[in-house]
């Protein structure tokens, strides 16, 4: 596996339960984990390992506030190991999916892992979940202004909720989802121009260092990048369960 991912608005969770341990290169550097969590990080982060058997997952940060051990604020852009946040827990799962028949078997476990590690004495604020879910429901094209005023609450306070319970301002969330939505049209093959248009950015200048600054490639490069088999299958099961060269087996 040799996967080079630009930034998402999620949080990626990643486990490995095979015998073999996963090269992240990141803003930090090169670091090895049988497992890892990553929030937001600055540019590209490239994962490469052989002979990987692993579960990867995506997290809604509004989930993701309650199911991790520490808030996403937390965790910077920084990439930390399961077993720093988990312990023993991360562990246990590690072998328990090792030891399983099937993948579904396996996306059972890890949803029942997930269950159990939520803390319902944490959940965000629903002015901070209403205002995020805004902000995907319009593809990062809204402005901040137009958020507080949904929620009632003013620019600085909805300023310190998204920092503290997303892990971004909204700003920064708004330009992450709207990256998310410019990549899947650049990928598809259309025209940068195009895709600036369709997508609220101001021109193709705009585009050009929203994709500088998410991803360290100009849009044409981006679009020009060789698609290898796994990240296909990634691509495509955004917000899926799935079998690798297999269908997607359930949201």
């Amino acid at each position: 596996m040799d996967l080079r991912v630009t930034g998402i608005p999620a949080i990626t969770v990643v486990i490995e339960f095979g015998e073999n341990d996963l090269l992240v290169d990141s803003c930090a550097g090169p670091q090895t984990f049988p497992g890892f969590v990553s929030a937001f990080t600055r540019g590209t982060m490239r994962i490469r390992g052989a002979g990987v058997q692993c579960i990867e997952v995506r997290l809604s940060p509004v989930l993701a506030y309650s199911l991790l051990p520490v808030r996403p604020s937390d965790l910077g852009g920084a990439v930390f190991g399961l077993d720093d946040l988990w312990g023993r827990r991360a562990r246990w799962l590690r072998e328990r999916l090792a030891q399983a028949a099937t993948w579904e078997e396996r996306f059972a476990l890890t949803r029942s892992f997930l269950t159990r590690c939520a803390d319902p004495a944490r959940t965000p604020d629903p002015e901070v979940v209403a205002c995020w879910d805004r902000v995907v429901a319009s593809r990062g094209n809204i402005l901040v202004g137009a958020l507080a005023e949904s929620c009632g609450w003013s620019r600085k306070r909805l300023w310190a909720g998204f920092e503290s319970q997303i892990g971004l301002t909204p700003k920064r969330a708004a330009m992450l989802v709207r990256f998310r939505h410019a990549v899947e049209g650049l990928v598809a093959g259309r025209p940068a121009a195009e895709v600036a248009a369709t997508c609220g950015y101001t021109d193709q200048s705009h585009l050009c260092r929203d994709v500088s600054s998410f991803a360290a490639v100009t849009p044409g490069a981006l679009a020009a990048e060789p698609s290898t088999a796994v990240s296909k299958h990634r691509y495509e099961a955004w917000g899926t369960f799935f079998q690798y060269r297999a269908r997607p087996v359930g949201r």
